[in-house]
């Protein structure tokens, strides 16, 4: 059994539940994502594997999951990173967002998620059971694409990835 810590709106650890079950509930647990970008400033993405319990074969960000009970999240997005990607590089925590968010099937997303980026121009060995396909995609393009076929994407991608490019511009600019 997988399970997922519960914490409350400011990132408290109140319990643990099964993974699947806090997504049937919509439960508030924590989670992060990673965004990995190449030296031309190009986000590497991910698509889902078709075995994935809820959305599978959609684009989204390097990866994402959940930490482990005892686990950091920083510890677990390193570890995550390498078991999706097979990349292992440095990790910068860029912030923190509550979502809320129907995947489907039933089941939600309600996550406290910490944000981090990194960089690297190593080329991903991806797991197949957890990804498809990957590409690197401008941010301009990932834009476009998202105001064309939304459809194409994860839910969690749809909403963080205006924040993630404007902090990416941030990044570029003090640069």
């Amino acid at each position: 059994m997988e399970e997922v810590i519960l914490v409350d709106d400011n990132d408290n650890i109140h319990g643990r539940m099964d993974k699947l079950e806090a997504h049937r509930k919509g439960i508030l647990h924590r989670a992060f994502s990673v965004f990995i970008f190449n030296r031309n400033n190009q986000l590497l993405m991910q698509k889902r594997a078709s075995g994935k319990y809820h959305s599978p074969g959609l684009w989204t960000n390097t990866c994402c999951s959940h930490p482990r009970s005892g686990e950091s999240v920083e510890a677990a997005a390193g570890r995550r990173l390498q078991e999706e990607m097979g990349l292992n590089c440095a990790l910068t925590r860029q912030f923190h967002f509550i979502y809320k968010a129907d995947v489907g099937q039933g089941l939600t997303e309600h996550e406290f998620d910490h944000v981090f980026f990194g960089f690297t121009d190593v080329q991903p060995v991806i797991n197949p059971t957890e990804v498809s396909e990957w590409k690197y995609r401008s941010i301009e393009l990932i834009m476009d694409d998202l105001k064309l076929h939304p459809e194409y994407f994860t839910v969690w991608f749809r909403i963080i990835f205006q924040r993630a490019s404007e902090h990416l511009c941030q990044i570029r600019k003090s640069s």
